[in-house]
């Protein structure tokens, strides 16, 4: 089991990497977004390349960072099941839920979206608006996204199972909604 905490961990470090990388997205697509809108009405200037640099920002934004919401367990559950019940019994629905549903469905998507990015790049497929972006690394930014989705699911599966064995302590900060 240790070698496999020291992958989660690995997995969790790498993730926590590309959080930091989608949080710095937030800010640049605010500030591009500020900046594209003043220069249409001070100056009646405007790309479109800078209003797709934005939407490629947020595909980074939750793709990217999506797997570190799932590491620092922010993400979004049945509550009112969840809430109710053991520390153990919570474990067990990460343990199914993950193997049933997180793990096949990111498969899937990067079975399905690797070869729609890799058609893209050779093709040089490019934006048909005037001044558009090449598309190619939005592209990307989905096999990439669910793939590290898929390590994250791993790393948390492998918590689960320690915490099950008594080999960690349960620490998976859970705050329960305030209704």
């Amino acid at each position: 089991m240790g070698g496999l905490l020291k992958l989660s961990s690995a997995i969790d470090w790498v993730n926590e990497k590309f959080g930091v990388v989608a949080n710095w997205l937030v800010l640049l697509a605010c500030v591009i977004s500020a900046g594209n809108a003043a220069s249409r009405y001070l100056f009646s200037e405007s790309s479109n390349g800078w209003l797709e640099v934005q939407w490629y920002m947020f595909a980074g934004m939750v793709l990217l960072g999506g797997p570190y919401t799932l590491k620092m367990n922010e993400h979004v559950r049945v509550d009112l099941v969840y809430g109710m019940v053991s520390e153990r019994t919570r474990i067990w629905i990460d343990i199914v839920c993950g193997v049933l549903f997180l793990l096949p469905i990111c498969l899937i998507l990067i079975y399905f979206t690797w070869p729609w990015f890799v058609e893209s790049w050779r093709l040089g497929e490019e934006s048909p608006n005037a001044g558009g972006l090449i598309r190619w690394p939005v592209k990307l930014v989905l096999p990439v996204g669910f793939a590290l989705m898929v390590l994250q699911g791993i790393s948390e599966l492998i918590k689960r199972v320690a915490a099950l064995e008594h080999v960690i302590e349960a620490d998976f900060k859970y705050e329960k909604p305030l209704q």
